[in-house]
């Protein structure tokens, strides 16, 4: 247990936010990332696309994404989670989830569902017409 990873935040405050608001929206998201993708990080099994490196600190940045249902991928874009691996300092220095903007706003206030799928308070008519459109396609 001595070689494991340690988890650090860039703003835990604003982290814990996004995870909490991805726990009462989107659980399957929420699981998998707390039951599996963490346990992996810590062990050094590093999940994800590599987005960049940076030779000069000895840091990978990671991009991984997470399941989620197609609708809401469509409507708002699919739910990742951002992260850079330390690996000399063996440090998993977890950044944001995304997409911030309709997890930031869960947060602050319950949303509401349109055909089983989230809708923004400040771009409702635009979701609505988006989960309408994508219903009529799939016809």
């Amino acid at each position: 247990m001595k070689d494991s990873y340690l988890f650090e935040y860039v703003n835990e405050n604003e982290f814990r936010k996004y995870e909490r608001s991805l726990k009462k929206y989107n659980m399957l998201a929420y699981k998998k990332l707390y039951f599996s993708f963490y346990p992996s990080f810590k062990k050094g099994e590093f999940l994800g696309q590599i987005v960049s490196k940076n030779p000069n600190n000895n840091s990978t940045n990671y991009e991984l994404k997470l399941p989620t249902d197609v609708m809401f991928s469509k409507v708002h874009g699919d739910v990742k989670l951002h992260y850079t691996v330390y690996e000399d300092k063996k440090i998993v220095m977890l950044d944001k989830i995304t997409p911030e903007g309709i997890l930031g706003e869960g947060h602050q206030s319950e949303l509401t569902t349109y055909k089983g799928v989230m809708i923004s308070k400040e771009n409702q008519d635009k979701d609505i017409f988006k989960i309408n459109l994508l219903k009529m396609l799939q016809k």
